[in-house]
């Protein structure tokens, strides 16, 4: 056994420079002290479903600190998980989310559990001496390690930038041989696209939004979309450049007239709005919509699924928040085939963990993600491999928090060097 010697937590920035929770737990394992350090990532486009986050809500940068998740973490948790054994992980994550009691963390947070249990892994994976992933695979049964494909936003909108575009996401999905491939065709058409956006607009065109990409002062989906293309055709990757586009619609949804507003065209019932999404389709090469409507519309999801009949991949974020509940929910009513899993959705390794278990039994695929608010952590790197999922989101090939993912899949190959051929299963 390893057990938990000292588990301390403090509050530090992330990538936007607010608040956020970090985690230190130490064991002696062998008569050696070893330590494990995890932080935890931040969303911009939060699901009401998600886990709580718990922010102090006083003056203290702006209401946002982080002091009594914090104080939760050195006062309540830390004294419960003392003297247990660090790999037994299901343990301890249960234990905390009983000591919390709330459905949705509102009571510890989220974020102060999530800092506990990612901390708890890794240190654990030290314990025995194994790789990150390694110690993921295990604790998920899985020992077909694979290297993600990464899905790259090169262009903002919505709620991660300040430009007039509706869809918050713009991705790029390379189709190369490696991860390798992969990511040096992705960094090359960024760099291919800043020099487009510079000179058509203006050198405020290439400022960038929370993940990386670029933020230009656009309003039209196809121009985003048309941009990238234009990049990659420069560099004569048009073949092998998908494109991917999370729209998060929840930010566009107008509740009260149930209805969408997409560019000037406002006030878009679903079927029209289905109707916009297939003229994108027919256009451009585009593989997977994420959140194509709002948070609770499983059944226009549906729609949406039996229109495409699985030539395009609908993705579940917003809609599932990696809850097994409304993953469920999702199954029954044949609402999406992508999960997209965020471990502070939900707040616990153990059950992004079972979140990824349910959706892939249902033939679903599973994409591990970043947030918006990201730190130096390269996690969700070593998740994605021991999960074996296969795809990554990890924002653009831009940001040290957001390259930090790459570079460590970039090490992860050199060790495992296996790459899916196709994008989707």
């Amino acid at each position: 056994m390893s057990k938990i010697k000292s588990v301390f937590a403090r509050e530090v920035l992330d990538s936007r420079g607010n608040p956020t929770v970090e985690v230190e737990i130490s064991v002696i394992h062998h008569g050696k002290l070893v330590l494990g350090r995890e932080m935890v990532p931040s969303g911009a486009s939060t699901g009401k479903h998600e886990a709580v986050e718990l922010r102090d809500r006083g003056k203290r940068f702006h209401g946002l600190g982080v002091q009594k998740a914090v104080s939760n973490i050195n006062k309540i948790i830390a004294k419960k998980i003392i003297g247990l054994d660090c790999s037994d992980q299901e343990k301890i994550d249960n234990l905390m989310i009983k000591l919390d009691g709330t459905k949705n963390k509102s009571k510890l947070g989220a974020n102060a559990i999530l800092g506990v249990s990612l901390a708890v892994v890794r240190v654990a994976a030290k314990t025995q001496n194994k790789k990150l992933y390694e110690h993921i695979g295990k604790l998920s049964g899985n020992k077909n390690y694979i290297v993600p494909v990464p899905f790259m936003n090169i262009i903002n909108g919505g709620k991660h930038a300040g430009n007039g575009l509706a869809i918050q996401e713009f991705m790029i999905v390379p189709q190369a041989k490696s991860f390798n491939d992969a990511i040096r065709m992705g960094s090359e058409i960024y760099h291919e696209l800043k020099k487009i956006l510079k000179k058509k607009y203006s050198n405020t065109s290439i400022n960038v939004g929370d993940e990386g990409g670029f933020a230009p002062a656009i309003h039209k989906t196809e121009e985003a979309i048309e941009l990238i293309l234009k990049a990659a055709k420069h560099l004569g990757y048009e073949k092998s450049t998908k494109i991917a586009i999370d729209a998060a619609a929840t930010s566009f949804y107008d509740k009260k007239r149930n209805n969408y507003c997409v560019e000037e065209k406002c006030h878009l019932a679903v079927d029209e709005l289905i109707e916009f999404y297939c003229d994108l389709i027919k256009k451009y090469p585009i593989i997977s919509i994420e959140d194509p409507f709002h948070e609770d519309a499983f059944e226009d999801f549906s729609i949406l699924m039996k229109k495409f009949n699985g030539e395009v991949r609908i993705i579940g974020d917003d809609l599932t928040v990696s809850n097994t509940e409304r993953i469920e929910k999702s199954i029954e009513r044949k609402s999406c085939n992508v999960l997209l899993l965020k471990l502070n959705q939900i707040g616990t390794v153990t059950e992004a963990i079972n979140a990824a278990k349910l959706a892939k039994s249902a033939g679903w695929n599973v994409m591990v993600s970043h947030r918006s608010g990201e730190t130096e952590s390269n996690f969700i790197s070593d998740f994605a491999v021991g999960l074996g999922c296969g795809l990554i989101k990890s924002g653009a090939p831009c940001r040290g928090e957001r390259t930090s993912k790459y570079n460590q899949l970039l090490r992860i190959e050199e060790k495992i060097k296996k790459y899916p051929m196709k994008v989707f299963n």
